[in-house]
């Protein structure tokens, strides 16, 4: 039998493969997926391009560790339910992060073959891989040995549902608790249809509950019970908290208490969970600006400025006090806003929301700005530039200037929190009452989806050694060393037993 070829640089596609996408013009009106996908063909020659190397940089540039590689010569060899399965070993989302990871930053920023040609497209690969899934009707379900322990997660977000699945997979009871009436998190509310389809979330959220994993929707926890209740009054054996970090920041600027100043969160929850995109047929208001301004140049910015144009909005403003080159957004998402008729007033910052005779917004005073110094972030540090005053027209004003944490659990429990409000954990993400982690976004503050689940998973691992459950992923690792063996047991077998006193 012939043995294949190395590939090399020069004997793979040169040229990134395209993706279709709707005409730019057509897609600012409506809330179709964008991006269109890749077609068989375009899959099949994209996954020439990996040049498979055994020591795959991608893999350690992936927050879940995908054996990418071996994912994408499962393709090549169109043995695609390989694929499948090779990806869902680590991340159960696949349709869902690759269309919204910022592989740009994480596995195709350090993909060899980057370094001379454009990297391989890793996300609309693994996008290809679970809308075929989908399609297909293609899920992974072990056999479960169930055994008594109840898990309870807060937060059915990309954190909470990563270690729900992988409590589930352990043989737990699994209880997930969302406030709002859908599951889903921030993938339902934050993430706009046309970036990700609700129904590839829905599909996604099926699969879980295949594993025996319960949603409970319309519950706040802190409000309805506390998470001291549930391990004590609910008899919860351990919790994970996964509540992200949805609380909005302002500028403290005059005028942001006037009518039409809003949120990013506020508006795209409306919008994408509530519907009010569709009123009169949903009953949820949403004001609808004429003139918007969306303050920051992150990726919910952005999808706040593409809702706004979707919203019949005649002019949509984004408005930053750094460059595009220091803007946090994808490339991609700014490439579209663009595309789609967003203006751009880089290097400006808000100073006042101006107030009509029924306090209502009719402007927005802003100052130009030049960069200085870089700050702790990395980042030019902006500056004012003197007698610069300008004002824009507009009569709505949004801010997507980042997020904090919650403050509930903070107020309703005993949990130990930093100094910002996020809940503080040690390396195994245990939290500071016995029984209970945390990960996520309430944890580190705002981080991608694909993060979001690596920190689920990785607290699932550490509530299997707090539960004393086998967790054959660390007992059986390749590179455990035979020092690591007493009485010849594995030293991650030792454990106690748990005693419980009537």
């Amino acid at each position: 039998m012939a043995t294949a070829k190395k590939k090399t640089i020069r004997t793979i596609p040169q040229e990134r493969t395209p993706m279709r996408e709707q005409d730019p013009k057509e897609r600012a009106r409506n809330f179709k997926e964008v991006t269109l996908g890749y077609a068989l063909e375009d899959t099949l020659r994209e996954a020439e391009r990996c040049l498979l190397c055994a020591d795959a940089p991608c893999v350690r540039g992936c927050p879940v560790g995908i054996d990418i590689p071996g994912f994408i010569k499962k393709i090549s060899d169109k043995h695609y339910h390989g694929a499948y399965d090779i990806i869902t070993d680590t991340n159960l989302l696949p349709a869902v992060c690759g269309r919204v990871c910022p592989q740009e930053s994480q596995c195709e920023g350090v993909c060899t073959v980057g370094e001379s040609l454009e990297p391989v497209a890793i996300g609309r690969l693994e996008r290809w891989v679970g809308d075929m899934a989908i399609s297909e009707g293609w899920a992974n379900v072990p056999y479960i040995e169930r055994n008594g322990f109840k898990v309870g997660i807060v937060g059915s977000g990309p954190a909470g549902m990563a270690c729900a699945a992988d409590m589930a997979k352990a043989g737990c009871a699994v209880t997930v608790y969302e406030a709002f009436h859908e599951p889903g998190g921030v993938l339902k509310y934050g993430i706009p249809d046309f970036r990700l389809p609700n129904a590839v979330i829905d599909v996604e959220i099926e699969k879980l509950t295949r594993l025996g994993i319960k949603f409970e929707c319309n519950t706040l926890v802190g409000r309805l019970f506390t998470i001291e209740q549930m391990i004590t009054e609910m008899g919860f054996h351990a919790v994970f908290i996964g509540t992200g970090a949805g609380y909005p920041s302002f500028m403290g600027i005059r005028g942001e208490s006037l009518n039409g100043v809003l949120s990013a969160n506020e508006l795209l929850t409306r919008c994408n969970l509530m519907r009010a995109r569709d009123f009169p047929d949903f009953d949820t208001p949403l004001q609808r600006g004429r003139r918007v301004a969306v303050i920051g140049a992150g990726n919910t910015a952005m999808d706040a400025m593409r809702v706004s144009l979707r919203l019949d909005a005649e002019h949509v403003y984004c408005v930053y006090r750094r460059t595009q080159a220091e803007a946090p957004a994808r490339a991609e998402e700014i490439h579209h806003a663009g595309e789609e008729g967003v203006e751009f007033h880089w290097l400006t910052s808000p100073v006042e929301i101006l107030a009509d005779d029924e306090n209502r917004v009719r402007g927005m005073r802003c100052i130009r700005m030049q960069l200085g110094e870089p700050d702790a972030s990395g980042r030019r540090r902006p500056v004012p530039v003197p007698g610069s005053d300008f004002e824009i027209e507009t009569d709505m004003v949004v801010f997507a200037i980042g997020t904090n944490a919650n403050p509930i659990l903070g107020q309703t429990s005993k949990l130990k929190l930093d100094k910002r409000g996020y809940i503080e954990t040690d390396e195994t993400l245990a939290t500071s009452i016995a029984g209970v982690f945390a990960g996520g976004d309430i944890v580190t503050g705002a981080a991608t989806v694909i993060e979001a689940m690596g920190a689920g998973r990785r607290a699932a691992r550490g509530m299997k050694a707090w539960l004393g459950l086998r967790d054959t992923a660390v007992v059986y690792a390749a590179d455990r060393a035979a020092e690591a063996r007493r009485f010849g047991i594995d030293r991650d077998e030792h454990n106690y037993a748990r005693v419980r006193v009537a």
